[in-house]
């Protein structure tokens, strides 16, 4: 018997691969997760048939298919980041006559197809306004020293009834004659810069007087009245600066009544407001 005889045969095995076999690839997760979503979908617009009213329910469906005017000067966002509508007045002309901020109506501001201006964009339309005095009135600094040293007597605030600008008095340095409403230097020339912010504007203008408590002992409390005079003080030196007479609206005396310091008969007390009001 020959050599060859006696080998072990030579078996060769064929292995056939099946690409994607057994999961039949990944395309059954895309449809898992399509229906996940439908269902969630689903299962939400039933939580929201069941817990509004049918006026929250319409509210929702307008705001997919408006059925109602969207006011065109609605800004973009707020903040830093919240960007310019493609609708304010400033990227394109509102809908109406006579419809722009340099060319402004009566009313000032072109009502058109639309309707008015909504209640938010003129809060936030003053506060614009208000903040650009503010800025004019403290950016006045640098110029000379004496204003300087003036500005220090002048705290800015905004708020619900409109830009607080508050005066007021330090330790040996007085708004008024102690005693009196004769006003001194320094709030002459206070009243001369709120002058000159008033004209970039057209707000009214409320002018409200402070004053701090004065001791038990005195024989006849006197707050009332020199509140009163100080602030009637202060509007005519507004009217004498080149304030319009009919711009104050108002002028008012709170006495000792809303102090500002923890000591009431502190000098910090003795202070004039005036404010420019929202429209």
């Amino acid at each position: 018997m020959s050599v060859q005889a006696n080998a072990r045969p030579i078996i060769i095995k064929k292995k056939k691969v099946i690409s994607g076999g057994g999961h039949h690839g990944g395309a059954w997760k895309v449809a898992y997760a399509d229906f996940v979503t439908a269902m969630m979908a689903f299962f939400m617009l039933m939580w929201l048939l069941n817990a509004t009213t049918e006026k929250q329910r319409k509210g929702i469906a307008d705001y997919f298919s408006p059925t109602i005017p969207i006011n065109r000067v609605s800004g973009g966002g707020d903040g830093s980041f919240g960007g310019d509508s493609v609708f304010s007045e400033v990227t394109l002309p509102q809908n109406g006559t006579g419809a722009s901020s340099k060319r402004p109506t009566e009313s000032k501001q072109a009502r058109g197809e639309l309707g008015s201006q909504d209640a938010g964009d003129v809060t936030a339309e003053q506060d614009e306004v208000f903040e650009s005095v503010e800025a004019q009135l403290i950016g006045k600094g640098g110029e000379t020293k004496v204003l300087d040293n003036d500005l220090q007597h002048i705290v800015t605030r905004l708020t619900d009834e409109g830009l607080v600008i508050e005066l007021f008095e330090l330790d040996g340095v007085r708004l008024f004659e102690d005693g009196t409403d004769t006003p001194t230097p320094l709030l002459r020339n206070l009243v001369q810069l709120i002058t000159e912010a008033s004209k970039t504007v057209e707000n009214d203008i409320a002018v409200e007087g402070h004053v701090p408590s004065q001791p038990i002992v005195v024989a006849e409390q006197s707050t009332w009245q020199m509140s009163a005079a100080r602030a009637d003080a202060t509007r005519r030196l507004l009217e004498q600066t080149g304030v319009v007479p009919q711009r104050i609206q108002r002028v008012t005396g709170h006495a000792d009544r809303e102090t500002v310091a923890k000591n009431p008969m502190a000098v910090r007390n003795n202070r004039i407001e005036v404010i420019f009001l929202r429209k």
